[in-house]
């Protein structure tokens, strides 16, 4: 496989500050989806054609090359689809829309997610434009190379806003939680939740973080480094491992002995 059968993918930390501090928002994926079936993870997906000829809606992104607009625009989209949120504001305007507003475009999400209308066509129709400004870069993955379907994903951080209520579609998402990332840890620790690796990576180095405007100037200083993980076969197992600076709490992790 190369490069070019990547599959292109975006996700959204959904951030607040709770009444113990930094909570995300997390869904469990459906069990018949074919990537982390039935494991609590961020809301996202694939990035659509459709999301590189949105450019002309999206704000903060003069500095951006056409690739990183559509991961932005495909996160919003996602974000909206999946848990309805949208990042977005009227035209003119320099606030995110309300959450009444907000509750008058619900229709729209399954027929975006249907094909039925385009995210482009959506964005016209309402006079809306994407607040990518909202988005920081919080961390860039690539399945490794093992793997029959490879996804590059890049993960967001964004404050959710506080009058949009934040739900799983009940289709490729079956719950969604508010949860402090310490009690993400510790529910895939104790068995309560099933996460992946770079879902728990990405999670711990979150927990870093103890408020909101705290995890949004830690990414802001953090150099993003590509993550592909790889696999070495070792005298006492085989270990994942990513590399030693990408600014995770660990680089390796030795892998359960197979069965049988």
């Amino acid at each position: 496989m190369t490069t070019s059968d990547l599959i292109p993918a975006a996700t959204i930390l959904m951030l607040r500050d709770g009444p113990a501090g930094l909570e995300v928002f997390m869904v469990v994926r459906h069990h018949q989806i074919d990537f982390a079936s039935g494991a609590l993870v961020f809301p996202g997906g694939k990035i659509d054609a459709g999301d590189n000829d949105a450019a002309a809606f999206c704000d903060g992104v003069e500095h951006a090359s056409s690739e990183q607009i559509a991961f932005q625009v495909g996160a919003i989209r996602e974000a909206f689809e999946e848990c309805g949120v949208l990042l977005a504001r009227a035209d003119n305007e320099t606030q995110l829309i309300s959450g009444d507003r907000l509750a008058t475009l619900d229709v729209y999400r399954e027929k975006i997610h249907a094909g039925e209308i385009t995210f482009v066509d959506f964005l016209t129709q309402e006079r809306l434009r994407l607040a990518c400004d909202c988005l920081q870069p919080f961390a860039h993955w690539i399945t490794p190379e093992m793997m029959p379907k490879r996804f590059d994903t890049w993960f967001y951080l964004a404050a959710a806003p506080g009058d949009h209520l934040a739900i799983h579609d009940g289709s490729e998402s079956v719950d969604s939680i508010w949860i402090e990332p310490t009690a993400a840890l510790q529910g895939a620790k104790d068995g309560t939740y099933t996460v992946i690796f770079p879902t728990r990576l990405n999670i711990e180095m979150l927990a870093e973080s103890p408020s909101l405007e705290t995890a949004m100037t830690d990414a802001q200083s953090r150099n993003i480094k590509t993550v592909l993980p790889w696999t070495e076969q070792r005298s006492d197992g085989n270990y994942l491992c990513i590399p030693a600076d990408a600014g995770y709490a660990i680089a390796e992790e030795r892998l359960p002995d197979r069965e049988g």
